[in-house]
């Protein structure tokens, strides 16, 4: 494995780093056995940089990743994210509040089992409180040990910047595949420019990109890709189209298209971090292994208008609305 510099602060992390949001939740019933072995054997293959949230299960993946870190922190580089209001297991929206940050950040430490966490995110930007507010109680938090390192999830240029003057930023999470590149224009530019990391989720589009589904019946019945908009009607026939283009490009390099996706996301600059997530150790894999990946020019190009015909919204729009752009 590889490792890259996430910012300009000093963290670094392995060239791809590990999801860990599926083995507990969001997509089909979750296999908790088979989650712990699939983190115990990112490590041993040298993926390092875990991540998960407060909001995902809620509060279970945390736990979860705890366990499976027992013996083996020093291994591992937790990254972890708060920022919403969580009441009875639902979600009720954003929650940045600076008391609040600090609340969830010594109940994340109990959960995860660690002493300090390496990466600490805002989740979504909350439009009620100032970003100064949260970063400033984010760096309290540096001050105190219990965190190493600030990130923010899905901000814009102007977050970007007013965050900054708090405090540094290693890392900026956003979306960033083949068929979503939104952030090009004007946000990937400006966390470059204040020596920012992107860490992009969703390498592979959901699983899109893998060609492993064909049909919308091959999502389950309790998996939330059934509400994507990419996955809906028409959308998901025309979104099959782009599959069948990247297929064509992995059959070249006796590769896996997930694998194509991966290498073109790190030849976008060694400053992105992808974060493909799986629950399978075979998955695991297969994608850590695309850091040996490099793709010709000529296949770089025959992919790069593949977002121009990405068919449907990223999300529904009460998801949408929490995205800066």
């Amino acid at each position: 494995m590889q490792y890259r510099d996430l910012g300009t602060a000093g963290l670094k992390v392995s060239a791809i780093g590990l999801g860990c949001m599926s083995m507990s939740w969001a997509y089909g019933s979750p296999d908790e056995a088979e989650g712990i072995r699939t983190i115990h054997r990112a490590l041993d293959l040298g993926v390092n940089f875990l991540d998960t949230a407060e909001v995902y299960g809620p509060y279970t993946n945390e736990e979860l990743v705890g366990r499976a870190l027992k013996g083996k922190r020093d291994r591992a580089i937790v990254a972890t994210k708060f920022g919403f209001k969580i009441e009875n297991g639902v979600t009720k929206g954003p929650d940045s509040h600076p008391k609040r940050v600090k609340e969830v950040a010594d109940e994340s430490l109990k959960r995860l089992g660690i002493d300090h966490i390496d990466l600490f995110y805002q989740h979504r930007v909350d439009p009620k409180i100032p970003i100064e507010e949260t970063v400033g109680a984010m760096s309290e938090l540096v001050e105190a040990g219990k965190i190493r390192y600030l990130g923010l999830s899905e901000a814009g240029p102007d977050t970007l910047r007013r965050a900054c003057r708090e405090h540094p930023i290693s890392a900026l999470q956003s979306e960033y595949s083949l068929w979503e590149r939104g952030l090009e224009e004007r946000i990937l530019p400006c966390a470059r420019e204040l020596g920012i990391g992107l860490v992009a989720y969703s390498p592979v589009g959901r699983g899109f990109l893998t060609g492993q589904i064909k049909s919308f019946d091959d999502i389950a019945e309790d998996d939330y890709r059934r509400c994507d908009p990419r996955y809906q009607g028409a959308n998901f026939a025309k979104n099959l189209q782009l599959v069948e283009q990247v297929k064509k490009v992995a059959s070249k390099y006796d590769a896996t298209p997930a694998q194509v996706a991966i290498a073109w996301l790190l030849m976008q600059g060694k400053d992105i971090i992808p974060i493909p997530g799986t629950k399978r150790v075979k998955y695991l894999e297969e994608n850590s292994a695309a850091f040996s990946l490099v793709l010709e020019q000529r296949d770089l190009e025959s992919l790069e208008e593949l977002a121009q015909r990405t068919s449907g919204d990223r999300y529904e729009a009460k998801r949408m609305a929490l995205i800066e752009r």
